[in-house]
């Protein structure tokens, strides 16, 4: 929020430098994002009295002296057609920083420095200045936009700086306002903290004003949506009279970045920056029906704003109305079709609290944002909003554009604007800050703050003025204490439950900084995706109505569609991030993505969701295949020093026949398998795409597992190949279980081959193995490795009537 200095001072006698504030208001909670002075870029330029101006024949030119006091007098060649002997103008001395123009003498194009030059033969020493070289124009400054010199004050006294003079010696604050503080997104509501950090008095904007006794008998206001519009007061006013503002309220908006319009207009733009309230003026000729009607929208309604933009409404959005249609829209802008222009005569001013998500969301939706809209949706206090009124009504009278009426409507909901009375214990206050802030100081600060503190014993009572709709109980109060009395008063400390720890991972942080480690030397490449997705995601896997995945949260607000459910399912993000890569002419990769799926207890939700970490791989490409997706969960598993074992399953999103569930010590944590051909097409992918879900909160159980180091043998491995004739439903797994139990020395197990067809019967098929075996304490000869051959055929005939192939 931009905040000049010289505007802070209308409320508060600072005694303090720019930085000094800057610095104080740092302290209490308010960051100062930028501060910098009006006139930064000026510097060297002083009040020049022109003694003596004669023209230069057959030029446009006079040559000058100019008296600049101290400095001595100078000779100036000018161009401009104000000059004469006698005026007094800025002069930019010998080595001055002023502005560059532009040819039209409007467009500033950059910072220069004054040096001495000749023209038509004559030296200059120096520049008069134009307002538009002083980096000023109409609004900071009346003259400045004129096509010539400066004209300054007849007191003012050559050689003195204009700065001063100019107001170029202002400063500008550019502060951060957080969330919690809505009461101070205005200048006032900044005063209100510079005179509490400064222990100064604050002086209150003139609010009076005299109400004649003219009256719209028959005019009437009517809240339809109490709900979202608390507050809404509404005056008339007379005998109107539309023109320029005065210099002061000119340069003040101009100062925050908003130009002059009309005295009417400013007004309300004044009060918005004072205050930070917004306001509307309608041109009362324009308002059928002699009536005011706030309501909600109706479906298809539409509206014209001031800036000649048509919106089609909903029932969602909040207008204002007069007794046929729409003359603004609530909270966001007016219309174009009550706007006060030259003609204007009469206005009914609007002050009014309108809910802050209504506004925000409108705004939003409509894709229409103002500096009112911005204020409403952060937060506007009804205390305000009748203190607005009142300011406009004074500023009315003041710069006499109108006569005040006595016809004043306001409709609320019963809303006290008086300050609420709140009692805090003291040692509870101190309890939160961990220190003992001396009572008398707790009063200082309170009292500088405007709550009316009154000690008794333990217990602090305080009126809470209305605007202070943030302060709830004995932590708001402490944190107003120790932003006062300085965070340096913080002694640092240990919680009472706190451990020393040598800092570092914990089991869980490392467990998963390997599986990732492991994914990348596999080749994969880390995603991160919204932990939202669409409810079309879920048709795009094909999951039946009853499916548990169906069972998503629905956001209350969300962005749009396509985020409007919590994910309860990494494939589908997963998807679109290898389609997005087949669009953009990548055909082969490996993605893995550990995040978070939301499984509600139940719906609605009436406790908080289980967040279940799930690790998510994708592979696509001609060259990968369901064995590659197989290896990589391999890969994880080799990593936490487990084994994975595989079921066929059926997922509705993945080819029936290259599906399998994925097991860890008898419990099922997974599945992987490929991408149905349909869904790759619809996806527009040119390659094979596999997938892969692992649930790590199962896997969990078996993070820092005991590795049992097993040294390596001293003597030869020996390998033996088998081919196996087996009816086609044993499973490899089977087969390889079955090796391993018959043989102790069995240490890798290796399918090499399957083969089915007419040297075998039907319902047969061959699966070839590798099978090595590793020696312990001594060599193993060939007699002993023959009697593991036996054993491993004799258990498999046995347990699944396999045999050798002939």
């Amino acid at each position: 929020m931009l905040t000049p200095l010289s505007w802070l001072k209308d409320y508060v006698d600072i005694d303090v430098t720019p930085k000094e504030l800057e610095e104080k208001l740092f302290s209490c909670g308010f960051e100062v994002e930028e501060s910098y002075e009006v006139g930064k870029d000026i510097s060297n330029v002083v009040v020049g009295l022109v003694e003596k101006c004669e023209p230069i024949p057959e030029t446009h030119l006079s040559l000058c002296q100019v008296n600049a006091g101290a400095h001595g007098t100078f000779q100036i060649c000018c161009g401009a057609d104000n000059v004469k002997a006698g005026g007094k103008y800025p002069l930019a001395l010998i080595g001055a920083t002023v502005y560059a123009t532009a040819k039209d003498h409007v467009t500033i194009e950059g910072v220069m420095e004054i040096k001495q030059g000749k023209l038509r033969g004559y030296d200059s020493y120096g520049m008069l200045c134009s307002g538009v070289e002083l980096g000023l124009n109409e609004d900071l400054y009346p003259g400045a936009g004129y096509n010539g010199l400066l004209v300054l004050p007849e007191d003012a006294k050559a050689g003195d700086d204009v700065k001063p003079i100019l107001g170029l010696d202002d400063w500008i604050f550019d502060i951060a306002i957080t969330a919690n503080r809505p009461d101070c997104q205005c200048i006032y509501g900044m005063a209100r903290e510079v005179a509490a950090v400064l222990g100064k008095e604050l002086k209150e904007p003139a609010l009076d004003y005299t109400a004649d006794d003219v009256k719209k008998e028959n005019f009437k206001v009517s809240v339809l949506a109490q709900d979202i519009c608390p507050r809404y007061t509404a005056h008339y006013v007379h005998d109107v009279k539309i023109s320029e503002s005065p210099a002061w309220m000119r340069k003040r908006l101009a100062l925050v970045g908003i130009s002059s319009i009309s005295n009417v207009v400013d007004i309300t733009n004044f009060i918005l920056k004072e205050l930070g309230q917004p306001m509307h003026a309608f041109d009362y000729s324009y308002l059928e029906g002699d009536e005011i009607v706030v309501r909600r929208a109706n479906d298809g309604e539409k509206i014209v704003t001031l800036d000649e933009k048509e919106f089609e409404l909903n029932s969602n959005n909040l207008v204002i109305c007069d007794g046929k249609k729409p003359v603004a829209l609530a909270g966001i802008m007016g219309g174009l079709n009550s706007e006060i222009n030259d003609g204007t005569t009469e206005v009914m001013f609007e002050s009014a609290k309108f809910a802050r998500d209504n506004i925000r969301k409108s705004s939003r939706a409509l894709g229409q944002s103002s500096d009112s809209s911005a204020l409403y949706s952060k937060g506007v206090n009804e205390y305000t909003t009748a203190m607005a009124m009142k300011r406009a009504l004074h500023l009315m009278e003041e710069l006499g554009c109108g006569k005040v009426s006595s016809t004043h409507i306001e409709v609320t909901t019963g809303n006290s604007l008086e300050p609420k009375e709140m009692k805090v214990s003291i040692a509870k206050v101190n309890g939160v800050l961990g220190i003992e802030v001396p009572t008398e100081d707790i009063v200082r600060i309170l009292t500088n703050l405007g709550f009316a503190p009154v000690v008794s014993g333990d217990e602090l009572t305080l009126m809470i003025p209305a605007y202070r709709e943030d302060m709830e109980d004995y932590p708001d109060v402490a944190e107003e204490v120790i932003r006062m009395y300085g965070y340096d008063h913080v002694i640092p400390a240990f919680m009472p439950t706190a451990q020393v720890t040598l800092g570092g991972l914990n089991l869980r942080q490392q467990t998963e900084r390997k599986i990732k480690e492991v994914l990348c030397a596999a080749g994969a490449y880390e995603g991160i995706h919204y932990s939202f997705f669409s409810p079309a995601d879920l048709d795009l896997l094909r999951f039946p109505e009853d499916a548990p995945e169906r069972h998503a949260i629905r956001l209350i607000n969300p962005i749009n569609v396509d985020l409007s459910l919590m994910r309860t399912t990494l494939a589908s993000e997963m998807l679109y991030a290898i389609a997005r890569n087949q669009k953009k002419g990548i055909l082969e990769g490996r993605i893995f993505e550990l995040g978070n799926i939301f499984i509600a207890k139940e719906l609605p939700l009436t406790e908080y969701p289980d967040e279940r970490e799930t690790l998510c791989a994708g592979v696509f490409g001609e060259d990968e295949s369901f064995f590659t997706m197989k290896g990589l969960a391999e890969t994880v598993a080799d990593a936490l020093d487990v084994k994975f074992t595989y079921k066929p399953a059926q997922k509705p999103f993945l080819h029936p026949y290259q599906t399998a569930e994925v097991f860890c010590d008898g419990q099922k944590i997974g599945y992987l398998g490929q991408v149905r051909y349909e869904i790759c097409d619809e996806l527009d992918m040119r390659v094979p795409a596999y997938v892969m879900e692992l649930d790590l909160r199962v896997l969990s159980q078996w993070y820092g597992k005991d590795r049992v180091f097993t040294p390596i043998s001293k003597f030869d491995d020996e390998k033996r190949d088998f081919a196996f004739v087996v009816d086609k439903d044993i499973t490899c797994e089977q087969i390889e279980n079955g090796i391993r139990e018959a043989c102790d020395y069995v240490s890798d197990v290796t399918l090499f081959d399957v083969y089915e067809g007419v040297q075998l019967p039907p319902n047969k098929k061959s699966m070839a193995y590798s099978v090595v075996f590793t020696p312990k304490d001594e060599e193993l000869k060939a007699k002993k490795v023959e009697g593991f051959v036996k054993d491993i055929l004799a258990h498999l005939k046995e347990t699944a009537g396999i045999t050798l192939r002939g």
